[in-house]
């Protein structure tokens, strides 16, 4: 029986990318890298395309190859791929959970900072479970509400990135005023347990949130939401831009115009100070 195909999980295929990049920086061919490695050039050109697998001890010897010897690069690159087939607790929601989801959820585990620019709704990673549940329930058109109950389980769950132990990512969210400004006619206490949730998180040492005034200049953030993921060197930043049909991914230099965007975007934001003080008076404001 044919063995079956193997399946080029974000993880490999960020991996393969980078050990590409890695070549053609030492100036190698295919050939030449596969020839230092006792290998034929189509096997080196399947783990560059995250259709084959590689073994840590392997990335080691080809990192040499390159003349790589950081430690640090070393052991990003051998823990990435022992991680590659590895399945996360989001593969119980693979009914549920769409590919490019899944890929997400991915990148978002193996972060080491994530900057959120979020102009319409506040960040998956600063949700209450209300809060979840209305606005995946808003947006979708064909969920039945068993699976935004799941999807909301998966948008939570999500959240033990910001807890977990000895590395919790970093998160930097900017969020627009706007999105503080909505309302859930079902369950009106839904958006003052929100700006609690905020408030609560904003003290967490690894979070940092802003807020874009409704009386903003003018900045890039205007053409819309994106979330930029850093990772240990010398993996590229991953940049996520989503839309009705799922999730789109922009890597390596094409990354860069986002991360100049970013830094544009939280010079035009508020403080961090008056950000607090803002978030602190809108949920004083639901009390009453």
């Amino acid at each position: 029986m044919p063995n079956s195909p193997l399946v080029p999980t974000v993880r490999r295929r960020r991996l393969g990318a980078t050990l590409r990049r890695l070549r053609n920086s030492a100036g190698m061919t295919l050939d030449e890298a596969a020839a230092a490695m006792g290998w034929k050039g189509p096997k080196l050109s399947k783990i560059e395309s995250a259709n084959q697998a590689i073994r840590p001890g392997d990335v080691t010897a080809l990192l040499k190859a390159y003349g790589i010897s950081d430690p640090e690069v070393c052991t990003a690159l051998e823990n990435l791929a022992r991680d590659a087939g590895k399945k996360g607790w989001w593969q119980t929601y693979s009914g549920i959970v769409s590919p490019s989801y899944a890929d997400y959820i991915s990148l978002e585990s193996d972060a080491e900072t994530i900057c959120a620019w979020s102009p319409l709704v506040i960040p998956g990673l600063l949700q209450t479970a209300a809060y979840a549940r209305e606005t995946i329930a808003g947006v979708t058109t064909f969920r039945t509400p068993e699976e935004i109950a799941a999807l909301a389980e998966v948008r939570l769950a999500r959240q033990s990135v910001l807890t977990r132990p000895g590395s919790p990512l970093e998160l930097w969210a900017i969020v627009h005023e706007a999105a503080l400004l909505q309302r859930f006619a079902v369950r009106p206490t839904t958006m003052r347990e929100q700006l609690r949730r905020l408030m609560d998180t904003a003290d967490m040492p690894n979070v940092t949130v802003q807020l874009m005034p409704l009386d903003c200049t003018a900045h890039p953030g205007m053409l819309g939401g994106f979330s930029l993921a850093s990772f240990p060197q010398p993996m590229p930043v991953v940049v996520l831009l989503e839309n009705l049909s799922g999730a789109a991914y922009v890597e390596g230099d094409d990354a860069a115009p986002f991360t100049k965007a970013f830094e544009r975007i939280r010079a035009t934001a508020l403080s961090v100070e008056d950000s607090l003080a803002r978030i602190t008076h809108m949920e004083e404001g639901h009390r009453t």
